[in-house]
């Protein structure tokens, strides 16, 4: 017992060396943290610098509501302890015997409700602002994914580019590293959204797996993206710059993963822009009848490894807890046909997803990667022209079928249509329930599914 005891006893200063080291470790990280223009400020209180006029009407609310509850609580609570101490009973003070007032219950019930009414007016104003989605410049499609947001370009200048918007590497290598550096930590994004300065952008919000959020706190904006649903929003940035936000929902344990980049550009620039991505996305597009070698398609796929499914099955293919290992896998190594079913089709009600969105060139890549690499070196590659037959249920011998299966919604990139047909001031609710949508059924729905993994989970 002694020796048990002389153990614990050194334990409380163990624990304040720990302590006093992680708050130095701390301390000095974020000395060296400055303000992220468009982003996080150091030790900030209020809300972000506002950069549309939503935003700063938002501003507006916050303090008027703000300062009037301050007064209310300094009333009353000033009137009460006042009381209380004015007449206390060692002061010989007598309780009082009366009635009720008509005029003054009258007076404290009109009174709040004149303040109520003279709240709620100025933010009803503000909500159906925000909410006017009609007439815009710029129409974009975000959808999130585990844990990556997706663009798409729908209507107007930039209309037909899309792509994937994910965490730099560097960051996410600084993040395992327990080495939190620079202004823009866990912000830096591979491929950030781009728009022209002063033109209403809408956003279309999905999800093709489960609920996120779409925030970008400078614009003012936050909306859920749901699958199997759209919602919309729109912002109108009065300047240029970079502009920072994240999901705002909790999606799952790589949330804090899931940063979002608008930079806001002049016009010149954004049809710059524009011109150049169209230019690089005429340059990889894919031949859809290309035989691809198995250097190519090893390459191709260890980039879409490490973008989409290392987060789970991790880098090595090891896998961990309740997902699979890839390395060694017999689905991986001796059954293409049921690899590639669940590649397109998920298992297990969605804990291992659908990523059918993805190209057949991205699907067959990262099949082949994961049958090449780690000790998987099997010398054995599926092409896209497989995946293009499985699409229309012809699998190669060996493994799944049609029949067999899992059925699996639409890819979500037929979501922007069903969006963009909407009228851009009508609900969702509203449009999903007219006869619009049901002349458009069995082509526009949005699939519910996320992450990308090269095989079975």
């Amino acid at each position: 017992m002694k020796s048990i005891a002389n153990k614990l006893s050194g334990v409380p200063g163990q624990v304040a060396i720990w302590s006093a080291a992680w708050m130095a470790s701390t301390a000095a990280h974020a000395a060296r943290v400055n303000d992220l223009p468009g982003g996080p400020a150091v030790n900030q209180l209020n809300l972000h610098p506002p950069v549309t006029k939503i935003a700063e009407a938002q501003h507006g609310l916050h303090w008027m509501l703000l300062i009037i509850c301050t007064v209310i609580f300094i009333l009353v609570f000033g009137v009460m302890f006042y009381s209380i101490w004015k007449h206390r009973k060692s002061q010989g003070a007598k309780a009082a015997t009366f009635h009720e007032s008509v005029a003054v219950e009258v007076a404290w019930t009109v009174v709040p409700f004149l303040i109520v009414i003279g709240m709620a007016l100025p933010a009803t104003k503000v909500v159906v602002a925000q909410k006017d989605t009609t007439n815009a410049d710029l129409t974009i499609k975000a959808t999130g994914y585990q844990w990556k947001w997706g663009y798409d370009y729908i209507n107007g200048e930039g209309a037909g580019i899309g792509f994937l918007s994910t965490l730099d590497s560097s960051q996410r290598a600084l993040s395992d590293a327990g080495m939190p550096q620079g202004d823009d930590y866990l912000l830096r994004v591979d491929n950030p959204l781009v728009v022209p300065v002063g033109k209403k952008i809408r956003i279309i919000t999905t999800a093709n797996d489960v609920i996120h959020a779409w925030m970008v706190p400078a614009f003012g904006v936050k909306q859920d993206a749901i699958p199997g649903f759209v919602r919309d929003t729109w912002f109108r940035a009065e300047q240029t710059g970079d502009f920072y936000g994240q999901c705002a929902e909790l999606c799952g344990k790589e949330h804090a993963y899931m940063p979002i980049h608008v930079k806001v550009l002049p016009q010149n620039e954004y049809t710059a822009w524009v011109e150049e991505q169209n230019k690089r996305m005429a340059a990889l597009a894919d031949d859809p009848n290309k035989v691809w070698t198995l250097p190519e398609l090893v390459a191709r796929g260890q980039k879409v490894y490490a973008a989409n499914c290392a987060a789970c099955h991790l880098e090595n293919g090891k896998g961990g807890g309740a997902i699979k290992p890839l390395d060694g896998s017999q689905v991986v190594l001796h059954d293409p046909a049921e690899q590639m079913r669940v590649l397109l089709n998920g298992r297990l009600n969605g804990a291992m997803p659908s990523w059918k969105q993805l190209s057949d060139v991205e699907l067959a890549a990262v099949a082949t990667y994961s049958k090449n690499h780690w000790t998987n070196q099997t010398g054995k590659m599926i092409q896209p022209s497989d995946f293009a037959a499985a699409r229309a249920g012809k699998f190669p011998e060996g493994g799944g079928t049609a029949a067999t299966a899992a059925p699996a919604a639409a890819p979500a990139a037929s979501a922007p249509t069903t969006a963009a047909a909407a009228p851009a001031g009508m609900p969702f609710q509203v449009f999903f329930a007219t006869g619009e949508r049901s002349r458009r059924r069995g082509q526009h729905h949005v699939e519910g599914r996320g992450r990308l993994s090269a095989g079975p989970s």
